[in-house]
Formats: C-alpha cells, structure tokens, sequence
C-alpha cells in the first residue's frame, strides 16, 4: 500500500504517501490561535516528525491547549538538559518535584549553583532558543540506546532500560545531546522562548509560564512547608539508594523489594508518629484536627492511621465525617456547566457545622446529622452522640479542612491543620520527573474500578475538573498547613501497575481518552511489577487496591 488516507476536522480527507511526515500536512488544518505542537492521530498523541503508516484522523495540538502546555514543559525541561550537558558535561543534573509554576532542580554534587553558572545556563538556553534548532524524534535499537546512555554518564537512563525488553528505543535529539523519549516535545527550541532560572535552595528554579498561557510568567508564589517535605524525603531517597525508577527495579530483579516496602512503610508510620506528638504537644488547646488534600492522596487512611497514633499517646480521638454536613440536594450550588457542584465550600452547611463545634468545645453533647447520598437528603437524627472529654480531640477530614470558613467560628489556637499529598522523590531519571497528579491519577483510577464500577476512560475523562477542584478550593492553602504529609510509597507504582495496566488497555482508540491511556501505559512500562501481596494490611495503598485492615 503506497498511499493512506487522512481526514482533518473540517471533514477534508485528502491522499498521501504511506510515511509521510505529520509536519508537512499541518497547513491542512487552518489558522490556529498558536502554534501547532503535537498531533493526535487516532486519538494518540504523536510528535510532528512522526511518519503516518496507516489511515488516520487528524487534531492539531496548539501549543495553548492543556497537552500543549505539558509538551511545553517536558521540553523546556529538555532544552535546559542539553545546556547542562554542555557546559557542566562532568556533573549531573536532577530534576525534581514541581513548585509553582516551576521544577526544583540541583546537582547531585550538592553543590549550589553560584550566580554565574546559572547566568551561563540562562544564556546558553537562550542562544539555543534563538538559533531555532530542531527537535528530531527517532528511535535506536536497544543496543545503541544502551551503549549511549552509559557512555555519556546518563546512568539513571541506562539503568530505566534494564526494564525494558523493545529492540527499539524512542528517544529525541537536539544539538547533539539524546534522552529517552517520554512523551512527543515541540518541533523546534525558538517555542521555548518563555522561562527563568531562578536561585532556590540548595538549587534553582525552572520557571514556565501557568496553564493556558505560553507568553508570561506568573509572579512566584513560594510553598516552604511543601518544599521541606519534598526536600526531606529526596534525602531519605539518597540514603538508602532509591532516587529513581531503576533502582526500585533493580531491587525488584534482586528480590530485595520486600525489605525496602518494610523500610518505606516503617519511615511513613514514624513521619504519622510525630504528627501525633506534635498534636499531643498541644493537647491543653488543640481540640480540632483538620486533614486535607488533593483527590486520591489518601486522606482517609491517613485519618485512620493518625487516630491510633493519637490512642498511643492517650488521647481521645473522634473522627467526624464532613460528608454528613451537605446541603440537602436542591440547595446545592451549580457549577458553571449546570451541574451540582460537590466541591465548593457552599455544599456544606458550615453555619450549622460551626454551631455543632461551638457547643462541644463548651462540653455540650451533640448529635451529628446524617446524609444520605442515595436520595441526596439530610437527616438530622441518626448520626453519633459526641461529648468531648478532656483528653477528646475531634478529627475531620476533608478537602476544605485548611480553609479558615469551614471552621470560622473556632479560634485558630483550637485546630490543627494537616496537609497530605502524595509526592513522590523519584524519578525516571535526572532528566525526566514522575509527576504526582500522575501518581495519584493511576490510584484513582485503580480505586474507582475496585470499588465504584468505574471505567479507566470514566476517571481520565471526569480527571481535568478533578484538577480543577484542587487548584481553586484545596492548593491555595497548602501552605497554612501546621505539618505536610507526604502519603507516596515510592514501590506503590509497582504495585499499581499490575491493576491498572488491564485497565488503561480496555480505552480503545476510538475513544478520546486514547491518548491519555497510551500516555499512562507507556509511563507504567518503566515499572517492574510487585505483587500486591506483599503489601501491609494497614498500608496507605490499601486504600486504592483494597483488602486494608481498615473499613471505608
């Protein structure tokens, strides 16, 4: 077959040459508000140096659209990989977790970058950008790959292929310099023109424009108690030899994954053992626990965990569900599509949640109401008698526990605010980072289907409001936290892999969630798998794969 077919949004169906390259069709879609980046073929997402084998509708990927502002990124990222490497060729640079719009970055020397260094890196990024060079996406054979990476001392990238077993590797060039291919990058560096290096820490910034925006940059807004735990556990990650994927593999091949899960999980309960001193510190005044995060962050296990930790200590914790504080359904506000929206502050009746709270600090007994999801009422009987005693501490877990409004009726010298996320210190390599909306996306999905009938398209597809729900009601007050808790397990995407991989396979390509899927399932091939039975019975991860010790 010498010609394929492809169709064009406007209907247009034209002929071409069985591998032609995506680049040199793009005058076929119209003019674009910006720049096309990336295709979707079939609901796959593919760099524009990709060659078309087969027939294919096509979708342009402007560089304003959510994918384009990630591919943005991942390049970014790549272009300051190829400065790195040319003018500090004898050191390593590591990429770590996002903070604002920005990646934390540093040497794994420790070293910290002087002003000049990163005025040269600055510079040389720009010169690259200006001059306008190519991005080529092609493949290597395994072998070649192999021989690349381990000599041009890319040994976290040699060591990720370990898992692998393709007799071609994806893999993008730019001025010489080669990484593995995660994901499709823009055509040429001058896109890139828009970012800063900037001093942070023992590191620097890489500064990019937010989300729907590739033309400015936002001013920065600092998150110091998320940055600390980070920065606390990309140590724990050094000292005991796991900073990157190919080094959990390499204890997975090695069968020394079990004791590394019990070193993991030990250091998580001890992390919850001091959030509970810190509460029983302030045992006299504190008399609310407030828990918060973003979805799948494990917050509720969290919750339970802390509870026996409390119990350790001799305190009396109550756990009080948010939940049963709803609006009843026909005063529930409506989101912006003309749907209940759940996730806003004015679901919950807060006046009357307040009242409650007032009287139990004054010793009174109270009943909690009780909602019924099914017919979306509330009634006010039915719920637990509670009456504070003096070593009682209430805890309440929910996604607007960090906002003051909830609880603005209780003095701030009452309540202690808990943040978790699930942050994960590895990476895929020193070039490519694991983000943690990934981590907890693959949870979710996992947990949706174990325990609510819900399709892997159904959780991508309802993922990008998800997102949204945290960006206005749950970020914003990360940083008024008392303490952060980082939930990841950095074995947990092993273990994932094994439920989610069946999954991500049932999204066919016809489907518009294709491209997320193929996304995810190329980023879990990286993962050698770990059986789900090696997993405690009280670990975080419970939560999503199921089979806790706890009930839900």
């Amino acid at each position: 077959m010498n010609e394929i077919e492809v169709r064009f949004p406007d209907g247009n169906i034209i002929k071409t040459m069985y591998g032609t390259r995506v680049e040199s069709l793009l005058e076929h879609f119209g003019k674009q508000d910006s720049a096309i980046v990336a295709v979707k073929a079939n609901n796959e997402l593919l760099a524009l140096s990709t060659r078309l084998e087969v027939n294919a509708s096509l979708e342009p990927v402007p560089l304003g659209s959510p994918e384009g502002t990630s591919i943005y990124r991942r390049s970014l990222s790549f272009l300051l990989a190829v400065a790195a490497k040319e003018l500090f060729p004898d050191r390593t640079l590591q990429v770590g977790h996002s903070l604002g719009h920005g990646y934390f970055y540093s040497f794994s020397d420790e070293k910290k970058p002087t002003p000049e260094e990163l005025a040269a890196l600055t510079g040389r990024m720009k010169e690259l950008v200006g001059k306008n060079i190519p991005i080529r996406f092609f493949y290597l054979s395994y072998a070649d790959a192999l021989e690349h990476f381990t000599k041009n001392n890319q040994a976290d990238t040699a060591l990720l292929l370990e898992q692998q077993s393709k007799s071609m590797v994806p893999v993008n060039e730019c001025d010489g310099f080669i990484d593995v291919s995660i994901a499709p990058l823009v055509p040429k560096t001058g896109l890139l023109s828009v970012f800063e290096l900037m001093p942070y820490e023992n590191g620097f910034l890489l500064r990019f424009p937010p989300s729907g925006n590739y033309t400015t940059l936002d001013p920065f807004e600092d998150s110091p108690k998320i940055f600390a735990v980070y920065k606390e556990y990309k140590k724990w990650g050094r000292i005991v030899g796991v900073h990157s994927v190919g080094n959990l593999n390499a204890l997975v091949a090695s069968r020394k994954i079990r004791e590394f899960i019990q070193i993991a999980e030990a250091f998580q309960q001890k992390k919850l053992a001091e959030i509970a001193d810190a509460i029983y510190e302030k045992r006299d005044s504190v008399k609310v626990v407030l828990i918060a995060g973003p979805s799948s962050s494990g917050k509720t296990t969290t919750a339970k965990r802390l509870v026996i930790q409390l119990r350790v200590l001799g305190l009396d914790p109550i756990p009080v569900s948010l939940d049963d504080y709803y609006v009843n359904h026909d005063r529930t506000p409506i989101d912006e599509e003309g749907k209940p929206d759940y996730e806003c502050l004015e679901a919950l009746d807060v006046e009357y949640l307040n009242e409650q709270l007032v009287d139990l600090l004054k010793g009174k007994e109270i009943e909690t109401p009780s909602y019924d999801f099914k017919t979306g009422m509330r009634r006010e009987t039915g719920g637990k008698k509670i009456q504070l005693g003096r070593r009682s501490v209430l805890i309440l877990e929910g996604i607007h526990g960090l906002n003051d409004k909830l609880t603005s009726h209780i003095d701030r010298a009452r309540k202690f605010k808990l943040y978790v996320s699930a942050l994960t210190q590895l990476n895929l390599d020193d070039h490519n980072r694991i983000p943690t909306s990934d981590n907890r996306l693959i949870r979710r999905m996992v947990r949706d289907y174990q325990f609510r009938g819900n399709s892997a398209a159904g959780t991508i597809r309802m993922w990008p409001s998800v997102q949204r729900g945290e960006k206005k009601h749950i970020f914003p007050y990360q940083d008024t936290a008392d303490i952060a808790f980082n939930s990841a397990l950095d074995y947990e995407l092993s273990v994932l892999k094994v439920y989610a991989e069946p999954l991500l396979k049932s999204v066919k390509p016809t489907m518009p969630e294709y491209a997320e899927a193929v996304r995810l399932l190329a980023f879990l091939e990286n993962f050698a798998p770990i059986p789900s039975q090696y997993v405690p019975s009280q670990s975080i991860l419970r939560e999503f794969i199921g089979d806790s010790e706890f009930k839900y």
